[in-house]
């Protein structure tokens, strides 16, 4: 019997010989691109930087049982903006 593959998983293998040469020069154009834009706003923001680092802390503090719904309880607490805050506060005392 033939194993599915659920078609929205992105664990189907890639087919790139579908693809013509331009387009794929198109596409990893495309990727070259979007991975610099990406760079560039995670180095602008540095909230977000501390916001990762302080959910992946927590997360190996408390390894917690079921990952998503810590992580929904996490990035919904009120004080989190308060808290990062605080920490951009603090990285930028430490700068001066």
């Amino acid at each position: 019997m033939a194993k599915m593959v659920d078609v929205g998983s992105g664990l189907e293998s890639r087919d790139v010989a579908s693809l013509h040469r331009d387009q794929l020069e198109k596409l990893l154009q495309f990727k070259i691109n979007t991975k610099i834009a990406n760079e560039k706003y995670l180095r602008s923001h540095k909230e977000v930087e501390l916001l990762l680092s302080g959910f992946l802390r927590e997360v190996l503090l408390q390894r917690p049982e079921n990952i998503r719904e810590f992580a929904a309880d996490y990035f919904t607490n009120p004080e989190l903006p308060r808290k990062i805050q605080q920490e951009m506060m603090e990285n930028l005392n430490q700068a001066l």
